[in-house]
């Protein structure tokens, strides 16, 4: 009985934390399938143009370099676009961080949707390693005309309990030969 409870409950969460990340956040979340097939049904508006602005900042506690490869990007409403950010390791140890994003006006969060991000999972850099990263998104068509700029942020977190989990695996494991 306890264990169907915890199913039926661990299914039930998700819709709410929809909703949370939705009605609190401002953030819609999307899956890629269901963006994508909007993209392709609603068409592309090509009476109008929309500036993305693309933002980076990492707590002090990651101690990583992160920064978009382009800072702002013009798009057609229903196109599908693909950003890239970089995020570099300088430490000596590897180190692992989760995205949070952000989507400014608030207003426009309802109609920005990621298809593909690297914000959806925990990420592991290696000592000294440098990574791309994309983020696919689609600006909706049904924008309100008078938001004309949108600004996607990321803030990178340190993950300590990943990370803590990654030195140990580290630790245990053999010396290669």
């Amino acid at each position: 009985m306890v264990a169907a409870v915890a199913f039926f409950l661990g299914f039930g969460l998700v819709p709410l934390y929809e909703i949370a990340c939705e009605k609190v956040f401002g953030i819609k979340l999307d899956g890629a399938p269901v963006a994508q097939e909007a993209a392709v049904a609603g068409g592309v508006d090509d009476s109008r143009w929309v500036t993305v602005q693309f933002d980076a900042t990492v707590n002090s506690r990651l101690g990583w370099e992160f920064e978009p490869k382009v800072r702002n990007m013009r798009v057609r409403p229903g196109q599908l676009v693909e950003a890239w950010y970089e995020a570099a390791n300088p430490s000596a140890v590897p180190l692992v961080g989760n995205a949070v994003p952000s989507v400014a006006p608030s207003t426009a969060s309802m109609y920005f949707n990621k298809t593909e991000c690297f914000c959806f999972t925990e990420q592991l850099l290696g000592p000294g390693e440098r990574r791309g990263m994309p983020v696919r998104f689609v600006v909706d068509p049904k924008l309100p005309p008078e938001v004309r700029t949108i600004t996607l942020g990321y803030a990178f977190y340190l993950n300590d309990s990943a990370t803590r989990r990654v030195a140990a695996t580290a630790v245990a494991a053999p010396p290669a030969s």
